[in-house]
């Protein structure tokens, strides 16, 4: 039978953040815990999915694994724990949930922490967006420390467990009817402490550094698109798991091409002689250069379109168009002798009335309707 998708088993996006994995968790669990559903096999069998899905989604690297394989990429490690019985009890549950809040389960001895995700903001040119490329990123992060292999203490030794806490990371404060948990504040949360720090970390388990990455950018992308790179952010406290780095993309303006979607659009001038004539231009593309036809009588404002020399998206689809605006320029700086051809071409223009300018005609017939009608 089908496994079902583990998202899907507790109602989230695939973008889910981990607070909203833990709150689904936590809500559906108490919801068909055997415990509250006694004799009820369906509620049973609820419980094994949501369980089996939160013990892959809570784990950065499971996680990873089973976005890009499925089912198959994190069969093998799930060690019978999500499958083996609906046995857990509400302390589990809760266990479960806030021991990833507050750091993830270590054990006595020393609690690891999930390393921060780092963001990225890499600037692109129009060309490199929409063809794609090899990017080097120089990255200033935190490593784990090589002399104490992320543990913090000197010589690599283990850290020491913490007698405040007893190695949990958090204490119970008595406070009149109620007992509230709180982070250790000898610890700070890790169950452990560095009696002989690590002389390169300082007991931190981490040392910065400048990391360089090759990342493939593929082609498509626009402003606001986001690059994840599971395991590469900030690694995790203690030998915890690291962060994820989302590179964020930024495409600078073009001069010629402004995006619109799969689309390009940009401005050509033409003059007053090709626009009323007719012509053929030259006009670029990322790709080169072709040739555009002007009828004669075009317009300001008539826009062309060439075919397949926009952007395929980076999701898929057809390759968007270029699409060219006409824009009629006055002339300027004319010399006495224009501008006496100027004015005789225009006195023939007058001649002509509506024949030669339909759209100044039409307007002019409107405005006089308009004032006629006003009454003052």
């Amino acid at each position: 039978m089908a496994q079902r998708d583990y998202y899907e088993i507790l109602g989230l996006q695939k973008n889910a953040s981990d607070d909203e994995i833990k709150k689904a968790y936590r809500k559906l669990a108490m919801k068909y815990h055997p415990d509250r559903n006694p004799d009820d096999e369906d509620a049973e069998v609820r419980f094994k999915e949501v369980k089996e899905a939160y013990e892959v989604l809570a784990d950065p690297q499971k996680r990873a694994a089973y976005d890009q394989f499925g089912h198959a990429g994190v069969d093998g490690g799930m060690g019978g724990g999500a499958r083996g019985g609906g046995g857990a009890s509400f302390s589990d549950i809760f266990s479960d949930v806030f021991g990833d809040i507050f750091g993830g389960g270590g054990g006595r001895g020393g609690r690891m922490f999930r390393g921060a995700d780092l963001r990225y903001n890499l600037e692109l040119s129009l060309e490199e967006a929409v063809f794609g490329k090899e990017a080097t990123l120089n990255i200033p992060t935190w490593s784990t420390c090589g002399a104490c292999d992320g543990k913090g203490q000197a010589d690599g030794k283990a850290p020491e467990t913490c007698p405040t806490c007893q190695g949990h990371g958090d204490v119970r404060v008595q406070q009149g009817f109620f007992s509230v948990q709180q982070t250790c504040p000898r610890c700070g949360g890790t169950g452990a402490i560095v009696t002989d720090p690590c002389g390169s970390c300082g007991g931190d388990g981490r040392i910065e550094e400048t990391k360089e990455l090759n990342v493939k950018i593929p082609a498509g992308v626009d402003t606001g698109d986001r690059i994840r790179l599971s395991g590469e952010g900030e690694p995790g406290e203690r030998g915890g798991p690291p962060g994820d780095l989302y590179v964020q993309v930024m495409v600078r303006e073009h001069p010629i091409f402004t995006r619109d979607g799969a689309h390009l659009r940009c401005t050509v001038p033409i003059n007053v002689v090709t626009a009323a004539l007719g012509g053929e231009l030259e006009v670029p593309t990322l790709e080169g250069r072709v040739n555009l036809r002007i009828p004669p009588g075009t317009q300001t404002g008539k826009t062309f379109k060439i075919r397949g020399k926009g952007v395929k998206p980076v999701r898929g689809g057809a390759q968007g168009d270029l699409l060219c605006r006409v824009q009629v320029e006055t002339p300027v700086n004319l010399t006495r002798e224009q501008k006496e051809l100027l004015q005789r071409f225009g006195e023939t223009l007058d001649a002509g009335g509506r024949k030669h300018n339909p759209e100044g005609s039409s307007w002019l017939d409107k405005a006089r309707r308009f004032f006629d009608e006003l009454k003052f």
